[in-house]
């Protein structure tokens, strides 16, 4: 998987879908930071999750950013998404393997080295790790030091993506502890002060 270190951003959707969303998505994209976009819907029908994701798709396609879908292999497959991100309570890596064959794949390491020599065995395209900080998006249950990421580098080459809380206070350290990606939603989509292009002009 080729990294372009300007694109570091893995943008993740808000939980809602608005109206205004779309064309937030497409302006965020024009600027060239994100290099994956997460399609992550708990309390959304699957046909509306379908209708959603086709819309998304053709704008990551637009500006070549990698459309993944959370948590669902089957979704994943129907959508023609360019990949799937795997929580340790989901479809396991060998099995989704042998439905997503070229797709990318990646596995939630929480903030365990264990999990991660697994998910490296069995050839994940990518490592999440955190969270890093307290997230208002999702209930933090297990918190990962910073440290952490430097050990990861240390034993494979698979790219990292940081996770929980991150913002425009916050980002850099996690860049320079060698985090390749950083899984951004709460502090775009949430934002009470800033409009969503406006938060992603401040990661610089």
């Amino acid at each position: 998987m080729k990294i372009n270190k300007k694109k570091f951003i893995y943008l993740i959707s808000p939980n809602k879908i608005k109206k205004s969303f779309y064309k937030d998505l497409a302006d965020i994209l024009k600027l060239k930071k994100v290099s994956f976009f997460q399609l992550r819907l708990k309390r959304v029908s699957l046909k509306n999750k379908i209708i959603i994701g086709q819309k998304i798709k053709r704008i990551c396609k637009k500006y070549k950013v990698k459309f993944l879908i959370n948590d669902d292999v089957i979704l994943t497959k129907k959508l023609g998404a360019d990949g799937c991100h795997l929580g340790q309570k989901d479809m396991g890596l060998i099995e989704a393997r042998k439905i997503l064959k070229k797709e990318i794949i990646g596995i939630t390491c929480h903030n365990s080295i264990k999990l991660a020599k697994i998910a490296i065995k069995n050839k994940a395209d990518y490592l999440a790790f955190g969270a890093f900080n307290q997230s208002k998006t999702k209930k933090t249950k297990f918190e990962a030091k910073l440290n952490l990421l430097n050990k990861i580098t240390k034993i494979t080459k698979i790219p990292t993506v940081a996770i929980g809380g991150i913002n425009s206070d916050n980002y850099k350290k996690l860049l320079l502890n060698k985090a390749k990606f950083l899984a951004i939603s709460g502090y775009i989509w949430n934002n009470k002060k800033l409009k969503p292009l406006e938060t992603i002009k401040k990661l610089k």
